[in-house]
């Protein structure tokens, strides 16, 4: 299910880690939270191919962490407008909630990736280490936003 950002939380058993996601059209990034639900770590990244077998993968991480909800990165454009990525974003979590029903809530993911990459530069990285690690640190990037605005709320 869809859910607000501000009612993730009431979702989750105690202890039950978010995932967060960085979807590309080619790449996922993945991050997860640690069981207090205060800090992101990437984890990983899924080379997409179908959407069955990406699918899959994200449910066995899911399953195998005790992932109890999802904060899925959502590519506004820079006015705050949907274009065709949010739209193809939303029908990821259609295709997906009907593999495995799980609250997923959308963040705001502006600028993520630039600012994960500018970190990366000012750190010296190389450009062939750069490209291995930027989804993942951006999906973390994401879901730790969110992590910092459910403490909040």
């Amino acid at each position: 299910m869809l859910v607000d950002i501000n009612e993730i939380a009431s979702h989750l058993k105690n202890r039950q880690r978010l995932l967060g996601l960085d979807l590309g059209s080619k790449t996922i990034g993945i991050a997860l939270s640690d069981i207090m639900r205060t800090i992101a770590t990437p984890m990983e990244i899924i080379r997409r191919s179908k959407f069955a077998k990406d699918a899959d993968r994200l449910i066995t991480i899911i399953t195998e962490q005790d992932v109890g909800g999802i904060i899925l990165g959502f590519p506004l454009n820079m006015d705050g407008s949907e274009g065709p990525r949010c739209q193809s974003t939303r029908q990821f979590v259609t295709n997906f909630l009907t593999k495995m029903d799980i609250p997923i809530a959308l963040w705001d993911e502006r600028l993520s990736t630039v600012a994960v990459t500018r970190t990366l530069l000012e750190a010296d990285t190389s450009r062939k280490r750069r490209r291995q690690v930027v989804d993942k640190l951006a999906a973390a990037y994401i879901l730790q936003g969110a992590l910092d605005k459910i403490a909040r709320h």
